[in-house]
């Protein structure tokens, strides 16, 4: 039995609230259970300067957890003079993941970053983050296109972000922290709407895992992201 009593292919109670920050272009606060993200997409109207003269545009994030998500409030990382490789980590996962659904050209010669703060941690904060995010870079996008910034939607496909894990030696999915910090197999999966892998973290945490334990915790995965992406679709209907 799980410490939430859910079954092992269910997901926590997820919600995606849109247009949560007045001045950012693009907003989306995301929960997954107890964990808390707000989610801000901000225009900008310069690229980095690697790509100048490209033609192309780049989708970038940043990440933070605010010092009392937690049980135990956390030094921000900013009085440290840098973030933490945890944090470096997650944000270019993030990163990476928006770009691989967008179409970068057409944005141009800019740059949107997004922003996921952590107001609230119980597991999977950088997969709710990558849900999130994806709602909030499409209302970035629709905030150009309503402004003839853009002439065409940079979106080529959802992507979502979901955990896995080995808990007592079953499979199971969407991992809170009563089961994150015991699990003797943690991974996560950013998969796209149309199935594609984006990227997947795995670790043993304990006794390393089988193919057939990898394969039915990807399967978990691929059924936690659709019903995500069809929560996105209902959240920008």
């Amino acid at each position: 039995m799980r410490p939430s009593k859910r079954a092992a292919d269910a997901l926590r109670d997820v919600t995606l609230e849109r247009a949560v920050a007045r001045y950012a272009e693009g907003s989306c606060l995301v929960t997954f259970g107890n964990t808390r993200v707000l989610c801000t997409a901000s225009l900008e109207e310069r690229g980095p300067p690697w790509l100048r003269g490209s033609g192309k545009g780049w989708v970038t994030a940043e990440y933070a957890m605010l010092p009392r998500a937690t049980h135990e409030r956390t030094r921000r990382e900013v009085n440290s003079g840098k973030p933490s490789g945890r944090t470096q980590e997650i944000q270019r996962l993030i990163g990476r993941s928006l770009r691989a659904v967008t179409n970068l050209p057409a944005l141009g010669e800019r740059q949107i970053t997004v922003d996921c703060d952590v107001i609230q941690a119980d597991g999977g904060t950088r997969t709710a983050s990558i849900t999130g995010a994806w709602v909030a870079l499409h209302d970035c996008f629709a905030w150009m296109r309503s402004r003839s910034i853009i002439s065409v939607d940079p979106l080529k496909d959802h992507v979502a972000a979901v955990s896995c894990g080995i808990y007592k030696g079953q499979p199971v999915l969407d991992l809170d922290y009563a089961e994150d910090s015991a699990a003797e197999t943690d991974a996560n999966f950013v998969v796209t709407g149309k199935g594609g892998i984006v990227e997947v973290q795995g670790t043993a945490e304990m006794e390393p895992f089988t193919d057939e334990q990898f394969l039915e915790l990807l399967r978990l995965a691929k059924g936690g992201v659709a019903q995500l992406v069809e929560l996105q679709r209902k959240a920008i209907a």
